[in-house]
């Protein structure tokens, strides 16, 4: 798997040998991660990893990401949780049938881990609801099976 590229679009997802996806009350939230190597230091245990998210309203009613809440379990065993407001800095808003994606990071002291979530959303209406994220692995792609 190559490093991904953070401006480029997430078209074709699927394709991708690590795919992950999950909908919940009509939201569907797709997930590529990648190992970027010109960030990591195996040799200090500093591995980095990429995860573009796509998050498709597949319903009839807008609604915007307002709270983001992460766990993130390392290889050896430590998990973290990371809260916030909405997405790498925003709240976007989902009218039905568009999307919205980004790219984050996530940095490891182990070659593997995996992550998982949620995002609360409130509808136009003013109705709040938890939206999944699928648990999604971090791991060199030479660990691959070929």
């Amino acid at each position: 798997m190559q490093p991904t590229n953070e401006n480029e679009p997430l078209e074709n997802l699927e394709n991708n040998k690590e795919y992950y996806s999950a909908t919940t009350q009509d939201i569907q939230v797709e997930v590529v991660p990648a190992y970027v190597p010109e960030r990591s230091d195996p040799d200090h245990n500093q591995y980095f990893y990429s995860y573009k998210i796509r998050i498709t309203n597949r319903g009839e009613f807008s609604c915007r990401v307002i709270h983001r809440h992460w766990k993130i379990k390392d290889g050896n065993g430590k998990v973290y949780e990371v809260q916030g407001s909405g997405v790498v800095g925003e709240q976007p808003m989902l009218a039905p049938g568009n999307s919205y994606e980004y790219t984050s990071f996530c940095p490891l002291h182990s070659p593997y881990g995996n992550m998982r979530g949620k995002y609360q959303m409130i509808d136009q209406f003013g109705n709040r609801f938890w939206v999944d994220v699928p648990v999604f692995f971090f791991r060199k792609p030479e660990t691959f099976i070929q």
